[in-house]
């Protein structure tokens, strides 16, 4: 490895990785964590709540620290003194040689760069678009338009981190359980309507209408959500599929989404989650966001939904368009084409041969 650091295993450095944002920001972080890890004697991740479940799942990640960053969270928390001084503790007591911070592009990795300096972490690398003076040791520029997942491991390489020989670079996580007792074993699709941010998802009344088109075309359907969406998953499920919501904590689901043949879901963990299990996804992606930097990564996908929208880039939390046009105007042939050109032995419904609406 370059820039000081030592071939030895022995002389490996103690290395912190900092994802601070949702559970799949953190999936499109495992690349990156694991090129960290392979060069490092011991490899932590320092994560939102949102993304503890995530983290644990993810390959080389010897420890997992929580912090609630008021910077970061989408219901931050009051920075209190207490709370900062006992992370500055626990990251001064791990002896961390080293520290990536990882941030989406338009986050600034200085507050995070802040505490890990006054925790005497020596070394920091980020992306930076603003001045660090000294709480940086490699400022690093991302490529324009890079997707998250592959900005991170580029970062990562530039701190002189690989890839372990073999590693595509994919996402990927740990094992997970057999969750043929909650699917049945019979083949299906998975719809999954919700996401933190209701810009990027269906309406529910439009996710029901899907669910409804899917299983008339000979689809089994399992519908899935994380609790406190148990009214959301019952609703959209209706007496056409089956409903998990609420069943599923993040290692039950991805057992649940790697059996699926396809997975529909919106911009949100669940197509991270899917993609690192190898699972195509028909991704229902709303243009608040840029398609470039969160699509589904290295896995068969088709996206859907109207890039052209009044809300493109706006980064909206709530739509600001009524009717919800860029998801909800997609229609039921679109999204059975969808998933009938990414499934491998189910059902041809009519039309599946059509490319999916972008």
């Amino acid at each position: 490895m370059n820039d000081g650091m030592n071939d030895g295993i022995n002389d490996a450095p103690r290395t912190l990785v900092v994802r601070l944002d949702s559970a799949g920001d953190v999936l499109l972080a495992g690349p990156a964590v694991r090129a960290v890890a392979a060069g490092s004697s011991a490899t932590a991740l320092l994560c939102g709540p949102g993304g503890e479940a995530a983290g644990r799942l993810l390959p080389g990640v010897d420890d997992v620290i929580v912090f609630d960053a008021p910077w970061v969270s989408l219901q931050p928390p009051p920075l209190e003194r207490p709370g900062v001084d006992a992370l500055i503790g626990r990251l001064a007591a791990g002896r961390f040689d080293r520290a990536l911070v990882l941030a989406s592009h338009h986050q600034s990795p200085l507050p995070a760069a802040l505490l890990l300096k006054l925790a005497g972490v020596p070394w920091v690398g980020a992306d930076s678009e603003h001045y660090p003076g000294s709480l940086l040791q490699l400022r690093h520029r991302r490529a324009p338009y890079r997707h998250e997942a592959a900005a991170a491991l580029e970062l990562a390489q530039a701190a002189g981190f690989s890839l372990p020989e073999g590693d595509c670079g994919a996402l990927r996580v740990g094992a997970h359980p057999d969750t043929a007792h909650l699917t049945g074993g019979d083949p299906y699709v998975v719809v999954h309507p919700g996401a933190a941010v209701p810009a990027r998802a269906w309406s529910p009344q439009r996710a029901a209408r899907a669910v409804a088109a899917l299983a008339g075309a000979g689809h089994r359907v399992v519908v899935t959500g994380s609790r406190g969406e148990e009214a959301l998953t019952r609703r959209v499920a209706g007496p056409h599929a089956l409903d998990l919501g609420g069943r599923t904590a993040l290692p039950e689901l991805a057992g649940v989404l790697a059996g699926a043949r396809v997975v529909v879901a919106g911009n949100t963990g669940p197509a991270h989650l899917a993609a690192a299990v190898r699972t195509p996804v028909v991704s229902l992606f709303s243009p608040v966001v840029s398609a470039d930097r969160w699509l589904p990564y290295r896995v068969p996908h088709l996206l859907l939904g109207r890039q052209n929208s009044p809300c493109a880039n706006t980064r909206a939390r709530l739509c600001p368009v009524a009717g919800h046009p860029c998801l909800d105007s997609i229609t039921d042939e679109e999204v059975i084409g969808a998933v009938a050109a990414l499934t491998v032995g189910g059902p041809r419904p009519e039309g599946a041969g059509r490319k999916a609406a972008a």
